[in-house]
């Protein structure tokens, strides 16, 4: 198996540096980064097949509730139905897309689809985990499958606003209100259901399994996945803790610690507890992590972010992994250490999977060339898809993780230009 290799071309970073600085620009970068890592090559290629294409709809009755996007305008969902044996299995998937963690970038997140219905995308395709087709999806092809628009910034787990500036900080409404609308349309009888989510909503499918679970009676097969979704607590180059201190602001703007786990709270500081390598000790539903050693977005803005590499001494590095030099090469073998130390006990638990590749990616449940394709990734001969399927479905125990880089030559790593 050969190594791919795709291409982010970041045309739109150019604009951007000119009219944002500080921590704005950086979270807006994080946009853009997340935005372009979920366009592959690959699938603008004419051969592939068309992506199912569904329609968005309005979660009914939302705004009455409090529920509604960074602008006030109404959050939504796109829903497939299933059919056949998956007719009353159910995936709900929580969309990602970085977080806001001040007042000058929610208001710049606003005139997003990340903050607002207005510029949400009104059909999005189902590929990956949300595909329709047998052969790209195999155990969840025909599930009742959904994917939920994020549009609040703190990964659907925020209460509060701002009312001098017009910013509603409601994730935790939200989430709620499209889970009582889905289970009214039929999930309140599904006889298995899976939570999962990517990056940002990634992190939520953590923050929100047990919540979850909690809504379906024990006959009710419950499970949650998180992809891209383990961000840690990490050191950037210059020994500061970037990405501590945008959860810090997330935190604390959208008074995010309503709803984290009162047993973390217990012993942490609350953006302590918004981290997920804190968060999963306390997770009773089986949970699936699924991430890469070297995730690309961590990379960029967490680890080697402008803020904390200001001579862009490490720009080639973190764009292009193969011209890394030694030493940053041991930086992310740190990096890995500290994710593998940090999911130690956690894999000691017989209800809990982990798939960790050795690959400088980012979201591999959504892409259909990471989840399931001739070339997929593998640990083990084993894809993303099966691995996931095999944990779903009791059929093994999946505790997979890869060498460390360069050994995995499956790998779809990701290059920015």
């Amino acid at each position: 198996m050969r190594m791919k290799v795709f291409v982010i071309a970041a045309l739109a970073f150019v604009s951007l540096v000119s009219v944002i600085d500080g921590s704005e620009h950086e979270a807006q970068l994080s946009e853009f980064v997340n935005d372009a890592l979920f366009s592959s090559v690959s699938s603008k290629q004419p051969s592939q097949p068309q992506p199912l294409m569904v329609p968005i709809t309005v979660i009914n009755g939302a705004a009455a509730k409090g529920a509604v996007c960074l602008d006030g305008t109404s959050p939504a969902y796109h829903f497939h139905p299933g059919s056949g044996s998956g007719a009353n299995s159910w995936l709900i998937h929580l969309e990602g897309g970085g977080w806001c963690n001040t007042i000058r970038n929610c208001v710049f997140r606003k005139t997003t689809r990340r903050g607002s219905f207005k510029f949400m995308e009104k059909t999005l395709p189902f590929t990956g985990i949300l595909s329709n087709k047998p052969e790209e999806n195999p155990d969840f092809f025909n599930w009742n499958r959904v994917k939920i628009r994020y549009c609040d910034g703190a990964s659907f787990a925020g209460d509060s606003q701002n009312e001098a500036n017009q910013l509603q900080f409601r994730g935790q409404k939200i989430w709620l209100a499209a889970i009582e609308e889905l289970m009214s349309k039929g999930m309140q009888k599904a006889n298995q259901a899976l939570l999962s989510g990517c990056s940002a909503g990634g992190l939520a499918s953590i923050i929100h399994c047990d919540e979850f679970g909690s809504m379906f009676p024990k006959s009710t097969k419950v499970k949650c996945l998180s992809d891209a979704g383990f961000f840690l607590d990490a050191v950037d180059v210059s020994g500061g803790h970037t990405l501590r201190n945008m959860f810090g602001g997330v935190v604390t703007l959208q008074e995010v610690q309503k709803n984290l786990p009162k047993s973390c709270l217990n012993q942490l500081d609350p953006t302590s507890c918004f981290f997920p390598q804190n968060l999963i000790q306390h997770v009773q539903t089986p949970l699936f992590l699924l991430n890469a050693a070297y995730d690309a977005w961590q990379v960029q803005e967490s680890l080697a972010p402008h803020s904390a590499d200001p001579s862009g001494s490490w720009n080639d590095c973190k764009a292009n992994h193969a011209r890394c030099n030694s030493s940053q090469i041991q930086f992310f073998q740190d990096f890995r250490n500290q994710l593998l130390n940090d999911v130690k006990d956690f894999s000691k638990s017989s209800p809990t999977g982990l798939f960790i590749n050795s690959c400088f990616a980012h979201c591999q449940s959504e892409r259909q060339d990471t989840w399931f394709a001739d070339d997929s990734p593998l640990i083990n001969d084993m894809p993303v898809a099966i691995a996931v399927g095999d944990w779903f479905f009791d059929r093994k125990t999946i505790k997979a993780i890869d060498c460390a880089y360069p050994c995995d030559t499956t790998c779809h790593n990701l290059v920015f230009k």
